[in-house]
C-alpha cells in the first residue's frame, strides 16, 4: 500500500523547512475536482509555495476498480477533470463551487504531467513540468522521450520510481543517474525499498552540479 500523498506530505511539511515537496503522479480521474482542488489548497496552507504536484491520467486498472470509476473513459475523465480543477485553483471557485481559499494559495501549486507516448509533448505544452518513470521505460526510452520534450519546448524534466531494492548496485544506480544527468534531466527522484541504501549513500553517486535536485 501507498500513502495517502496529502496525508504524508502534510507530515513532511511539518517536519521540514526548506526542502520542495511533490507527489510523483496523482491519477486525477480518480478524485472528485472540488474535493481534490481542497486537498491542494489545504496542504499549501501547510507547505506553502513548496509544493509541486504531479499529476497523470493512471494506469492501473485495479486502482480504478478500487475506485469504482471507469477505466476505460480514464482519459475523458482526466481532461474535463483537470480542466475544472485548473479553474478551481486559479480562481478558488467556479460555477458550482466556492471553496473561498486563503489569498495566500489561490492560483495552485505547479503542475507536472506523469505521462508517455504523445503526452509528452502535451507536458511541454500545457504544464510547468513533465514526469517521466524509469521503472517502467528503460534508460534509453526515457532519454529519448526527453529529447522530444525539449524539442516541443518543454521546461523542467523530472525522472521518477528509480527504485532501489536489498540487492540494490550502487555502481549501477551510479551509472543510471549520471545517464540521466548528462541527458539534462533537472531532477531524479529515488525509492529506497527496505534493506536499500540510506539516502546519504545515494546522493553520494551524484555530484552537486549534475542535477538540479
Amino acid at each position: 500500500m501507498i500513502p495517502d500523498p496529502f496525508v504524508a506530505l502534510a507530515v513532511a511539511a511539518t517536519a521540514t523547512k526548506d526542502v520542495e515537496l511533490g507527489t510523483a503522479v496523482v491519477q486525477i480521474p480518480l478524485y472528485q475536482p472540488t474535493d481534490l482542488a481542497h486537498r491542494i489548497f489545504s496542504l499549501m496552507q501547510i507547505c506553502g509555495n513548496r509544493l509541486t504536484l504531479g499529476v497523470g491520467v493512471g494506469s492501473t486498472e485495479t486502482d480504478f476498480i478500487a475506485f469504482e470509476r471507469d477505466y476505460a473513459k480514464r482519459f475523458k475523465t482526466f481532461n474535463s477533470t483537470l480542466a475544472r480543477l485548473k479553474t478551481l485553483l486559479v480562481e478558488g471557485k467556479d460555477e458550482r463551487a466556492n471553496l473561498t481559499p486563503w489569498k495566500t494559495v489561490v492560483g495552485g501549486p505547479s503542475l507536472l504531467f506523469g505521462t508517455w507516448g504523445a503526452g509528452v509533448e502535451r507536458a511541454a505544452k500545457e504544464f510547468d513540468g513533465w514526469v517521466a518513470s524509469a521503472h517502467y521505460r528503460t534508460a534509453d526510452q526515457v532519454i529519448e522521450a526527453l529529447g522530444r520534450y525539449r524539442a516541443a519546448g518543454g521546461k523542467r524534466a523530472m525522472v521518477s520510481a528509480i527504485q532501489l531494492t536489498a540487492d540494490y548496485d550502487l555502481g549501477r544506480t551510479k551509472e543510471i543517474l549520471r545517464r540521466f544527468a548528462d541527458a539534462g534531466f533537472d531532477d531524479a527522484v529515488v525509492l529506497i525499498q527496505p534493506g536499500g541504501p540510506s539516502p546519504a549513500e545515494v546522493r553520494a553517486l551524484v555530484k552537486p552540479n549534475d542535477l538540479a535536485r
